[in-house]
C-alpha cells in the first residue's frame, strides 16, 4: 500500500481531491476528498470512504443512506495530486437526493441568459 500511496501527493492538509465517476453513464457524481486512510478503506472495502472536512472524520457513503458507492477502479492523474474513482451507485450521489452533485445551475448558460 505504501508503494501506491508514495505516487500520490497529498495537500498539505494530508487530502486529495476525489472526482466519483458513474461506470455505466459515465456522468460524474461528485467531487470530495480523501486522505490516507479513507483511500486505504476503500481499497480494502470496495465501497468508497471519505474524509469530511466540515466533521473532521471519516464518512462511508451510504452507511445511513443505503446509497453506496461499489469501486470499480481507482486512478491517478498524471500528477498524482487527484484520483478518479469510476463506481457503481445505488441510490443518488448528493445529500440533496439528486443523482449527481452537479445536478445545479449551469453556470455558463446563467451567465450567457443574464448577458442578453
Amino acid at each position: 500500500m505504501e508503494t501506491l500511496f508514495s505516487q500520490l501527493t497529498f495537500d498539505a492538509s494530508g487530502l486529495i481531491t476525489t472526482v466519483i465517476q458513474s461506470a455505466t453513464s459515465k456522468r460524474v457524481l461528485m467531487v470530495a476528498w480523501m486522505n490516507r486512510e479513507s483511500l486505504q478503506r476503500t481499497i480494502e472495502s470496495g465501497e468508497t470512504v471519505f474524509w469530511s472536512r466540515s466533521r473532521q472524520e471519516l464518512w462511508h457513503k451510504g452507511a445511513t443512506s443505503g446509497n453506496t458507492q461499489q469501486v470499480v477502479s481507482i486512478h491517478a492523474d498524471c500528477d498524482g495530486d487527484s484520483l478518479l474513482i469510476l463506481v457503481n451507485e445505488a441510490g443518488a450521489a448528493c445529500h440533496s437526493g439528486t443523482e449527481s452533485c452537479f445536478d445545479t445551475v449551469e453556470i455558463f448558460r446563467a451567465i450567457n441568459q443574464q448577458a442578453e
